[in-house]
């Protein structure tokens, strides 16, 4: 059950037996959706740091934490599975960060040290996403880059900010994605889709 306002998220509880620990939300992500996976504990990445993990010791007394997933489906190609966030942006030769269109679709708060969406909460049944508009100026990217590190790049006229469980986005062009900070491919269409509580995590 999604976590609700207010309410206690996970439970403490000892490490448990078998417990491999992960570093990084790309090697999250394969470690939970690996069939009859054994118990996962992550300690670097996006995820961890929205989960408040600090130093990078397993200690003794661990939180039992469970965490939504995304599911995410390019062009007409085969699913697949992120944890923390899915990236799309032009490719170099076409501006990359600071020319077209941008979207971020936010299952966590971070993207290294970004604060990039501060209402985002890995077990809310929901993703955020902030869609650049191509129009953006290379001057207003780079004040609202600058404004990535305390999230102040929100509100903005040309930023659209969305809260929902499935969504799909289609470009003019085909876009570079990135799933949990990994290159996964070109799309010009994107769906995503969260499965809420679809994992257990230790942290």
């Amino acid at each position: 059950m999604t976590i609700e306002r207010g309410a206690p998220w996970g439970r403490p509880v000892p490490r448990p037996d078998g417990l491999v620990t992960v570093e990084g939300d790309a090697a999250l992500a394969t470690a939970l959706t690996t069939p009859g996976h054994a118990p996962v504990a992550v300690r670097a990445g996006d995820v961890a740091r929205s989960l408040g993990v600090v130093g990078a010791g397993v200690p003794a007394t661990l939180n039992e934490l469970p965490i939504d997933l995304l599911r995410v489906r390019l062009d007409d190609g085969v699913p697949f599975t992120a944890c923390a966030h899915v990236v799309a942006r032009s490719r170099w030769s076409r501006g990359h960060w600071w020319r077209g269109p941008i979207l971020a679709v936010m299952n966590v708060q971070f993207i290294g040290d970004w604060d990039v969406a501060p209402r985002g909460h890995p077990n809310d049944g929901r993703f955020e996403s902030f869609a650049v508009d191509p129009s953006m100026s290379v001057r207003l990217r780079v004040a609202a880059r600058r404004r990535l590190r305390t999230a102040t790049h929100v509100p903005h006229p040309l930023i659209t900010v969305r809260s929902a469980r499935s969504a799909t986005w289609t470009f003019p062009d085909p876009l570079e994605v990135l799933a949990d900070g990994r290159r996964v491919g070109r799309a010009r269409t994107i769906a995503v889709t969260t499965i809420a509580d679809a994992a257990v995590v230790y942290a």
